[in-house]
């Protein structure tokens, strides 16, 4: 099976920075987009990174110029760097992936694309 571990987060104080990371492990062949997204008490989930297997990276508008994007493809990492981070930057950070893995289900194995999610890790930026 295919996970999503995440790595990094905890508290920070503003204008501090920290640095995210995610690794996917398991029976997996190919990796798309990998990113990050985030999600705050009573809001939506919300982009703030992803980048394609090619490296172009885009960024949320509400992190752009303070947060970098990168991925190793062969450790199959893919990290979040940021940067003046701010209280409305608190929020579950989740790591996402799109992988072609293997599956097995009741002694079936399947090869398919499929969306993956980490189990989030919590950010808070508090004085």
């Amino acid at each position: 099976q295919v996970h999503l571990v995440e790595s990094g987060g905890g508290l920070v104080q503003p204008g501090g920075s920290l640095r995210l990371s995610c690794t996917a492990s398991g029976t997996i062949f190919n990796i798309n987009d990998m990113g990050w997204y985030r999600q705050a008490p009573g809001k939506q989930r919300e982009l703030v990174a992803n980048i394609t297997r090619g490296g172009a990276a885009e960024y949320g508008d509400s992190v752009k110029g303070r947060t970098t994007i990168f991925r190793d493809d062969p450790k199959r990492m893919v990290s979040l760097q940021m940067t003046a981070l701010k209280p409305e930057d608190t929020a579950v950070y989740h790591c996402h992936a799109q992988i072609l893995g293997a599956t097995t289900t009741q002694g079936v194995t399947e090869i398919q694309w499929s969306d993956y999610w980490g189990q989030g890790t919590q950010v808070t930026v508090s004085s």
